[in-house]
């Protein structure tokens, strides 16, 4: 991790090399969502008081999905549901980011035909596999991603969720997500939860915040690569030091949203996202947004407080007129957007919107 001073003092130009391996690593992510299998579970009686078990891969990386799965779990157990986190491998839990859920694997977990399985959408072309007796929800946190990696020739009446037995449901993250598979699978339940953005790692900046740019890298890297060129243009605000770009990657929570709490900008470039955490924590802090909601941020990217777009030159556009802009109306257009962002996105909404869901269940 990166000290908070080589942060605060840090200006970025992208390599071309590191474009490349975000792209091979983004491929190589497609490859590895392909070949994710589901664990072989033995249903064994039934249990007097039903656990929830959410399905989550061993990956020890910041990874949005992977964090909720276990702010389900804790939030679950504080409301006197039995939860737990459930890793294909034995000893393994997550550890970049604090969490009290518990955890069991294949060794320790004892399923009952009255117990549930939550089933993260990556896991897609492996569910039917998975024995009938299992009590199913597929947590999709993509839904734009449903379909990836299922060959279209294979395609049938039963394709995707449709040929689960014993499906409760879906878990969706967003009201694009849920609009998506409403057309995909109109005779399966959806339940809409929201996502919660930590008010206390995200909270609103309490000091002026710098002439910078931030962005995350992690989506849409030939386009990234074209912005930053043209941003850094000789005779622009970038070129001649008025302003500052920023690359937010490899940072913990704190560090990032101290980073954010210091920038005037940030540089949404979701992608196909379920959601869209970054741009939503941006905004928590104070950060005036432009860029793409990325299909899962629409209900979040309004333009009384934020600049969305929809194609590059918008992008560029929209980001030479941000730094054209009087600093106390961005901030101010800021402190709009936290107050939207901290008011509905909390965890005593989710709280609300996970017990409604399992209460019918369990």
């Amino acid at each position: 991790m990166e000290s908070k001073k080589s942060i605060s003092n840090r200006k970025i130009l992208v390599q071309p090399v590191n474009m490349a391996r975000r792209a091979h690593a983004s491929y190589r992510n497609l490859r590895e969502r392909e070949n994710r299998r589901v664990p072989a579970l033995r249903v064994e009686g039934t249990s007097s008081t039903p656990t929830i078990y959410y399905l989550a891969p061993c990956e020890n990386k910041p990874s949005g999905g992977v964090k909720v799965i276990y702010q389900h779990v804790e939030i679950l157990s504080s409301i006197g549901f039995q939860s737990a986190v459930f890793h294909p491998k034995d000893g393994f839990r997550c550890d970049w980011f604090p969490s009290q859920a518990r955890v069991v694997t294949p060794r320790t977990i004892k399923f009952a035909a009255n117990d549930i399985l939550v089933i993260p959408e990556f896991y897609g072309r492996s569910m039917p596999k998975i024995d009938d007796k299992v009590r199913k929800v597929v947590l999709n946190q993509a839904a734009h991603r449903t379909f990836d990696g299922m060959p279209l020739t294979s395609t049938r009446s039963n394709a995707g969720y449709f040929g689960l037995n014993n499906l409760e449901g879906l878990l969706c993250i967003s009201e694009d997500n849920v609009e998506l598979l409403n057309y995909a699978f109109p005779t399966i339940k959806k339940t809409l939860i929201r996502n919660v953005v930590d008010p206390r790692v995200f909270r609103k900046r309490s000091k002026k915040a710098e002439k910078i740019i931030s962005f995350v890298p992690s989506r849409r890297h030939d386009e990234l690569h074209q912005i930053l060129h043209i941003l850094q243009a000789p005779g622009g605000q970038i070129a001649k030091g008025d302003w500052k770009l920023r690359e937010l990657s490899g940072l913990s929570e704190e560090d990032m949203g101290d980073a954010l709490r210091e920038s005037a900008i940030f540089m949404s470039l979701s992608d196909r996202d379920g959601f869209g955490l970054p741009p939503a924590e941006a905004m928590a802090t104070g950060c005036f947004v432009i860029g793409y909601p990325g299909a899962g941020g629409n209900e979040f990217f309004d333009p009384a407080y934020c600049s969305p777009v929809a194609d590059t030159t918008q992008m560029i556009r929209a980001l030479h007129h941000g730094m054209a802009t009087d600093p106390a109306k961005l901030a101010e257009l800021g402190r709009a957007a936290s107050s939207r962002i901290l008011g509905y996105y909390t965890t005593e909404g989710l709280k609300s919107d996970l017990k409604r869901f399992y209460d019918d269940l369990i």
